[in-house]
């Protein structure tokens, strides 16, 4: 498991979070069920690494006051200039805590439908998932290499392969699906040439 090391905040100015920020830190909170919020700070650094290792469903481990307790990362702030993040919020979990979130579909391979000329058509890009901590998939990865023009999935398709986790979809809905391209006959190539020309 990934560690994190942080130091107890108790100024919460925002002087003092940008002197913070300045010096290569990120404040944060952390909080759960059974414990009282508090304010701490991580390294901008340890955290990015921390955040590529462990995924973003990731259990941490956050060494705080010689003591660790396992989190995972529920919210995060970014400047939408610099892109440098702002302020992290923290959940304190156990393997039972079940956690609300939403997970990337990443779509693997190039199919066959798609090589005879058809086109994936991907409609949903996150799913709204609940599971425990310990079971959260980092992403849902789906395999469309054998996949045939026609050929749809939908989230009741996810249910076996990810069985620990409780989809907040309708079952039909349609995640991907490999499609026809329609052919462009002669009259609209002619025409869309002639727009192109701007004539």
């Amino acid at each position: 498991m990934n560690t994190l090391e942080a130091l107890e905040r108790k100024e919460t100015k925002r002087s003092i979070l940008k002197t913070l920020r300045s010096e290569g830190n990120i404040p944060a909170v952390v909080y759960g069920s059974k414990i009282d919020t508090e304010s701490i700070s991580v390294k901008n650094s340890d955290f990015l690494k921390v955040m590529k290792d462990a995924g973003r469903n990731g259990i941490i481990s956050l060494s705080l006051n010689g003591k660790s307790k396992n989190v995972m990362l529920r919210d995060y702030q970014i400047d939408p200039i610099t892109k440098d993040v702002l302020h992290i919020d923290l959940l304190q979990v156990d393997k039972d805590t079940e956690i609300d979130t939403k997970v990337s579909v990443i779509l693997k391979g190039t199919s066959n439908g798609e090589k005879a000329g058809g086109v994936a058509k991907q409609f949903l890009y996150e799913l709204d998932i609940t599971a425990k901590a310990n079971e959260l998939p980092d992403t849902i990865e789906i395999d469309i290499t054998n996949f045939e023009i026609g050929h749809s999935v939908q989230v009741a398709d996810l249910k076996k392969q990810y069985r620990n986790c409780t989809f907040l979809h309708e079952d039909d809905e349609t995640i991907v699906t490999i499609d026809f391209v329609k052919p462009v006959s002669e009259d609209e190539e002619e025409t869309s040439e002639v727009a192109a020309a701007g004539v």
